[in-house]
């Protein structure tokens, strides 16, 4: 178990946003470093699609030179929509299967060291069934990606429709159900987990939400975080990112996130909307918020 929340240590957390790969992978790096981000997320093929162009030596080259470059660190991936570990569907079941060894490798490629994916969903079939056919999806991309280092991240969702892994029991039951746990971890979205019915926002709240993920999940097998504002009401079960400080979150569980000691060193993501706001980005107007919730020392929330 993960102690109560502690004074933040002397680094600030890392944090940055999904960025676009138009022009190239590299493009991706040099937006986040504009709008001031300390770590990058991107996909690293069209999400909506199945085929991906392969990617040259000379596109990872130019990635990885640019994130030295441009001081970004923890570059993310985040694995086709299409994907479906849960389905019922032996073809559908498999074609996500392939498609996540190939977003693994593509990765690797690129020396992205995760790729965060959704469980998908059970669709016909009960989440018994499709929470297997998850264990038994991972099983075989871990066996078929077993020498390179790039692993899944499987992320909670808001349980839309027959969504698995809204529930972190779900997300529990998943991992301790693979047969090399060591080779998947986890990514935490904010919208996910109050649509879903994990209030965040005293700090009361804030604590027992995070000791029933400890207690079934565990703290140390977060890997990424993903800060989104909802546009739905808690317990909504829909999947509508917000603004930070301006859906239905508010800023008080930002605060009290990033200000708890135990997540100081895993970085966070914004998946916020993109576009701007009285001329100014919405991704710097996000970061900027989230830093000024930052605490510079003293007690605990």
């Amino acid at each position: 178990m993960s102690p109560p929340i502690r004074p933040m240590s002397n680094h600030a957390p890392l944090l940055g946003a999904h960025m676009s790969i138009a022009g190239g992978y590299y493009k991706a790096v040099d937006l986040a470093r504009t709008a001031g981000c300390d770590v990058v997320q991107l996909f690293t093929k069209n999400n909506n699609q199945w085929r991906a162009k392969p990617i040259s030596d000379q596109e990872a080259g130019q990635f990885r030179d640019m994130l030295g470059e441009r001081n970004i660190a923890h570059p993310l991936s985040h694995a086709s929509y299409l994907i479906n570990l849960a389905s019922p569907d032996p073809l559908l079941w498999q074609k996500s299967v392939d498609s996540m060894v190939v977003e693994l490798m593509r990765a690797e490629q690129l020396c992205i060291p995760y790729v965060v994916v959704h469980p998908g969903a059970s669709v016909a079939a009960s989440p018994a069934e499709g929470i297997a056919n998850v264990i038994r999806a991972l099983d075989e991309i871990c066996q078929r990606t077993g020498d390179i280092a790039a692993i899944p991240l499987l992320e909670n969702t808001a349980g839309q429709g027959s969504c698995l892994g809204c529930r972190f029991e779900q997300v529990a039951e998943m991992l301790a159900g693979v047969r090399e746990p060591k080779r998947v971890g986890v990514c935490i979205d904010t919208c996910h987990a109050f649509a879903a019915g994990y209030p965040l926002g005293t700090p009361a709240e804030h604590e027992a939400t995070w000791k029933t993920f400890d207690r079934t999940v565990g703290i140390g097998r977060i890997r990424a975080i993903h800060l989104n504002d909802s546009k739905r009401e808690l317990g909504s079960r829909v999947d509508r990112h917000e603004h930070i400080g301006r859906g239905q979150l508010g800023a008080e569980p930002f605060r009290l996130l990033l200000n708890d000691d135990r997540f100081r060193s895993i970085p966070m993501y914004l998946e916020t909307p993109k576009g701007q706001h009285e001329g100014e980005d919405w991704d710097v107007i996000n970061l900027r918020t989230l830093r000024g919730l930052l605490r510079q020392g003293g007690a605990s929330p």
